[in-house]
């Protein structure tokens, strides 16, 4: 038989299929939605698909959170992770839900290196030049080859105990080590407590109320595939500047010796619009916000409304305020928006009904300024520096603090927003 009358038969190539599976996604007010998405969705993806529902401005802020409503801890699942594998390693006792919200200091060591480790907790390695600029301290934390050292005291859970003990840690790229003598660096006195390769890291969303921790900063490591609350790692830090270094070393670690990291941390601008014009981004989110609440001042006051009750009741339809929460939970809500300088919310006064209370984050730290009500001649009114500056509502008072600092520490720059799905 001749080579041109022989037939072949390959063997017939079958398209692959992606399973689908549903999960429920949660916003802020405990409203869900379920949603169809394949096997291997990204956390980003859901992100971007919720975005896209919903018609939100995508200013790379957007998050999907893991949260652990029993022990009271949650993280921001990163973007490049596969929600289907954060599923597989949840446990009954945990009652773990996945929210949509906001980060705003999802990136910020991107922007700012700089500000997040003070000189006290962190070593660079010798030959490195002590003057490092903003580009050679993330490629430090990127690199395979170098990393920085980063060390100082951290109140650690002892195993299978309530108390808790004071010891130096010192994180390398090879784990996290406590010294067992003082704050000798000496091998011979290291102790491994941690690595990061399988397990994931976790912040406290309730201070000391559940771990009964000496402070309100704590974090920990759990294990995948873990037994629950008996094998995690627990930490806490002395202040929230502590706290912020030691995470985001971490994290940075975690993503350096990751597969994905440099596609999932790649902030040149090629593949990626996170850091492409983050400025741009903001800035349009932050004009429109601000053109559609005017629009709306403008309807009511169109239709004739009386001033004096379109003042005391507009502001209940802005997404930076909050109806009836506590201070806690203020607190709570602003540390998952991110300890950014500017984020705030505004909210009503429990010492005082007739009073509302701005809470705004700067320098790693929660402040509360009183709104207080002002009427002259017949006029209602207010104010943040004692009448010194007057507002005829809280869009306006809100407005003009996102354009000017006045009395606060830093402008307003991004709310925290309860968001329905």
């Amino acid at each position: 038989m001749s080579l041109s009358s022989r037939r072949v038969t390959l063997p017939a190539v079958m398209p692959i299929t992606l399973q689908k599976r549903v999960i429920k996604v949660y916003s802020e007010d405990d409203t869900s939605r379920a949603l169809e998405v394949p096997s291997d969705i990204t956390a980003r993806d859901v992100c971007q698909l919720l975005i896209l529902k919903n018609h939100y401005i995508d200013d790379h802020s957007w998050t999907l959170f893991e949260q652990l409503t029993h022990t009271g801890l949650g993280r921001a699942i990163e973007d490049h992770e596969l929600v289907m594998e954060v599923q597989s390693n949840w446990v009954m006792e945990d009652e773990t839900k996945l929210y949509f919200r906001k980060n705003y200091a999802k990136y910020e060591f991107f922007k700012n290196p700089l500000n997040f480790f003070p000189d006290h907790m962190i070593s660079f390695p010798s030959e490195t030049n002590a003057a490092l600029s903003h580009s050679g301290i993330l490629q430090m934390f990127l690199s395979s080859s170098t990393y920085p050292e980063i060390h100082g005291y951290l109140h650690a859970k002892e195993q299978g105990k309530k108390s808790w003990k004071k010891m130096y840690f010192l994180l390398r790229r090879s784990g996290l080590y406590f010294s067992t003598k003082g704050t000798s660096k000496e091998p011979r006195h290291l102790q491994f407590f941690c690595e990061f390769s399988n397990s994931d890291m976790y912040m406290s969303l309730t201070g000391k109320k559940i771990s009964g921790a000496p402070t309100n900063y704590g974090f920990c490591f759990k294990p995948n595939k873990s037994g629950g609350t008996r094998d995690l790692k627990q930490l806490c830090a002395d202040d929230e500047q502590s706290r912020t270094c030691w995470m985001t070393a971490i994290r940075l670690l975690k993503r350096s010796i990751s597969e994905n990291s440099l596609v999932a941390m790649d902030f040149s601008g090629h593949r990626s619009r996170i850091i492409e014009n983050p400025t741009e981004a903001l800035s349009v989110a932050v004009e429109e916000g601000l053109a559609w609440r005017r629009r709306g001042c403008l309807r009511l006051n169109s239709h004739g409304s009386p001033i004096a009750m379109s003042n005391m009741a507009i502001h209940r339809s802005q997404s930076w305020f909050h109806h009836k929460i506590s201070r806690e939970e203020a607190q709570r809500l602003i540390l998952q928006h991110g300890l950014v300088d500017g984020v705030f919310l505004v909210r009503d006064s429990q010492s005082n009904p007739k009073t509302f209370v701005l809470s705004l984050s700067h320098g790693l730290k929660i402040k509360h300024f009183q709104i207080v009500p002002l009427e002259d001649d017949g006029k209602l009114f207010y104010t943040l520096d004692d009448g010194h500056t007057r507002f005829t509502d809280l869009i306006q008072l809100v407005e003009f603090y996102q354009l000017n600092k006045g009395v606060l520490p830093c402008k307003l720059k991004h709310y925290c927003a309860r968001i329905a799905l």
